[in-house]
């Protein structure tokens, strides 16, 4: 059973940048998608980048033009940068990655997210 675990969260200063990782316990070789995650207190989960196997970024409203998203094959590890933090991104961020295909569901892969706090 692949693992995901995210890593990097903590607090910090609105306007401050912060990168988070999503390292994965095994490698596999079907095609897939990771995406970024993060749910604040009281609000839904929600989306807020995706790359593919082959490299395929997509970001949504949530946090466009101030997130980038990345990988390192070698490390089967998965980055979101982000930049020009403020106290309303506060929330845990969590990584996940589909079973195959470029869809993420409930039933594919979850890591248990890493809390991150904006202070203004």
């Amino acid at each position: 059973q692949l693992r995901l675990v995210e890593s990097g969260g903590g607090l910090v200063q609105a306007g401050e940048s912060l990168r988070l990782s999503c390292a994965a316990s095994e490698t596999t070789f079907t095609r897939y998608v990771v995406g970024w995650y993060r749910q604040a207190p009281g609000k839904q989960r929600e989306l807020i980048a995706t790359i593919t196997n082959t490299g395929s970024e997509t970001y949504t409203e949530a946090m466009k033009g101030r997130v980038t998203i990345s990988r390192d094959g070698n490390k089967n590890t998965w980055y979101l940068q982000m930049y020009s933090l403020k106290p309303e991104d506060t929330a845990v961020y969590s990584c996940a990655r589909s079973h195959s295909g470029y869809i993420i569901g409930p039933g594919d892969y979850w890591g248990q997210g890493t809390q991150v706090t904006v202070s203004s």
